[in-house]
């Protein structure tokens, strides 16, 4: 298991540095020669596209905090095949765009130093991938800790534009404000969208993170509001300044390095170097960011056995996944010295929308699926509307992405299910939410509980649950669920034939003590809810039972029909710890919507996972 060791700054960082980069620096070229002034509003629309998708994960992160992000949430809702398409193209796309930032810095090496050819350019990206490997081989500490400062300088450097750039923005660069209609902005706003991908990488390294259950839905919540915000407003103010003169140049195309070609105007050539800079301060935070989270998808899926379990190994000092890492920046390297990006960015970008809209499917499968540990502490609001929107929204940018990518993207997927054809369908047999889903119309003896006890796991490690002795007695304590009405008498009594043995009591002694204890004072509780308890004569015995009874026992006329019975019984030098049990289920039954989950829990196995997973102060 990894070391949480990430705070919310980290989290915030991770998120920001990985999305302030190419599609700030470089893109609103591209987006303004294609539909003018409008490109703030493309920007704008991008970002509400993404809120569908920061939602749903920020959700399963907080169900699910484990490594490999999107790998992992879509596997255990759809299933390993879609598992291995998500974790192949997750650390596809995420290699690829971190490759393509660290060309950027080459790129805007230029603007320092003009003579720079493209295999030097190459060359400084190479090198600067080498430097990352060897931060993220040293700790995720380490590596964050330089995330941290590269993200603050730069904000402080888009600060400083956005002060001296707003007051001289000229209203006339808005004049024409619409190049084109209504399609081309919203062609636009697809091609702007991948500028956002990065605020989900954080669910990658989930497993890291400290309090899971509020940093990270804070973190990208935080990240993604104050990002749309500094895209929208360094894009303004660049329009605003730069105008057409600027962004398109004399030869029709576009600028590659808008926001520095406008702070030129603005600070003159200090403005140009200090945003120069910045870029290349973005394109590394990405870079970092990008090896950091891609390495996590391979190391995820090496733990089902998706792919060679050396991927997996993480280092006993760093406690790093440092094969997982070593693959991922040379692949990264390879890309860089050998291929050509622009279509493979154009691919990666269409793998990344299809991946969003797998995360808004996931939501849907595991709430519907009735898995009780499914329990994330972020709920995404508007459920199912707004998943629904976002697979309607990524479907339409899918469309416009054009065919070369799809049919790229179509053959890569293919390669990846005839991977887990032949590799990885033979070495795991993971269960699915969608296969609950299909229990509900089939035959209910396929129910297995592999799921539900892998999700129990992750809630006692998200939530730092460590087992008291409570705990070891409900693990093992009788549980009966009964169907028809019963009275008290014959409740007692078959309540005596569970616990009589481990208290070494007779069952005829044991039923009359509880009917007599429940004379001398009623257990009912409530109207649903009874804890009858009694001390029995010797030592060192104590044990529960816990039933579900779902016509209800009959304990007198004022309780007539009660579905919740937890029986407690030991011997006298047990008190203390009979007293601590009795709070114990008293606050347990007190959690926000209990009475609910007991009723509709599938076996008596979920019964169990109610109490052991239920909030209360632990001894």
């Amino acid at each position: 298991m990894l070391e949480r060791k990430l705070k919310l700054l980290d989290v915030f960082c991770i998120a920001t540095g990985a999305m302030i980069s190419s599609g700030l620096f470089i893109l609103p070229g591209l987006a303004y020669y294609k539909s003018g002034p409008a490109v703030v509003l493309a920007y704008l629309i991008a970002g509400l596209l993404v809120i569908p998708s920061l939602l749903s994960k920020a959700e399963l992160a907080t169900a699910m905090p484990k490594s490999g992000g999107d790998y992992f949430f879509v596997d255990r809702s759809m299933g390993s095949e879609f598992g291995t398409l998500a974790g192949i193209s997750a650390w596809f796309s995420l290699a690829f765009k971190s490759a393509f930032a660290l060309l950027g810095i080459g790129a805007f090496g230029l603007i320092l130093h003009p003579a720079l050819n493209m295999w030097q350019i190459k060359l400084i990206a190479v090198f600067f991938c080498l430097i990352f490997m060897i931060v993220n081989l040293l700790g995720v500490k380490q590596a964050s800790r330089t995330q941290i400062i590269i993200v603050l300088l730069l904000l402080v450097i888009l600060a400083i534009y956005l002060i001296n750039g707003l007051p001289q923005v000229k209203n006339e660069h808005f004049q024409y404000f619409m190049k084109g209609n209504l399609r081309t902005l919203f062609m636009t706003a697809g091609l702007i969208f991948v500028s956002y991908g990065g605020l989900t990488k954080i669910a990658s390294v989930a497993e890291e993170i400290e309090n899971p259950s509020r940093n990270i839905p804070l973190g990208m919540i935080l990240s993604f509001f104050i990002v749309t915000i500094i895209y929208v407003l360094v894009v303004f103010v660049t329009v605003g300044i730069a105008g057409d003169g600027l962004i398109v140049t004399a030869t029709g195309k576009y600028s590659l390095t808008p926001i520095s070609d406008a702070a030129r105007i603005s600070m003159g050539n200090f403005g140009s170097y200090m945003l120069a800079l910045g870029a290349i301060l973005a394109f590394i935070s990405t870079a970092n960011a990008g090896i950091l989270a891609a390495s996590r998808n391979p190391m995820a899926m090496s733990r089902d056995g998706l792919v060679p379990p050396f991927l997996g190994r993480i280092g006993k000092k760093s406690g790093t996944p440092y094969m997982a890492i070593i693959l991922t920046s040379f692949f990264m390297i390879s890309v860089i010295l050998f291929l050509d990006l622009e279509m493979l960015v154009k691919t990666a970008s269409t793998i990344k929308i299809l991946l969003f809209a797998f995360v808004n499917i996931s939501v849907i499968i595991m709430r519907e699926s009735g898995i009780q540990n499914y329990r994330p502490k972020f709920k995404a609001p508007l459920y199912p509307w707004l998943q629904i929107f976002g697979l309607l929204a990524y479907i339409f940018l899918i469309i416009e992405m054009g065919h070369v990518p799809l049919l790229v993207s179509a053959v890569f997927l293919s390669c990846g299910l005839l991977w887990y054809w032949f590799y990885g369908r033979i070495r795991t047999n993971k269960e699915s939410a969608l296969f609950h889903i299909i229990q509900r119309v089939r035959d209910k003896a396929l129910r297995t509980p592999t799921l539900e006890s892998e999700l129990k796991e992750i809630i006692r490690e998200r939530d730092r649950i460590e087992s008291d002795r409570f705990d070891e007695i409900i693990e093992r304590c009788p549980i009966l669920d009964i169907i028809e009405r019963i009275d008290k008498k014959d409740f007692f009594r078959t309540a005596a034939e569970q616990l009589c043995d481990t208290l070494d009591k007779t069952c005829d002694d044991f039923t009359e003590r509880m009917l007599q204890r429940e004379e001398e004072s009623s257990t009912v509780l409530a109207d649903n809810l009874a804890i009858p308890h009694i001390i029995v004569a010797g030592e060192h015995r104590f044990n529960m039972l816990l039933c579900r009874c779902r016509e209800g026992v009959y304990f007198s006329e004022e309780a007539p029909r009660v579905q919740m019975i937890f029986v407690i019984a030991g011997t006298r030098d047990e008190r203390t710890f009979h007293l601590r049990a009795l709070a114990a289920i008293a606050q347990i039954v007190q959690n926000r919507n209990f009475e609910k989950k007991w009723l509709a829990a599938k076996n008596i196995e979920e019964l169990r996972d109610l109490i052991l997973l239920g909030e209360r102060k632990r001894n």
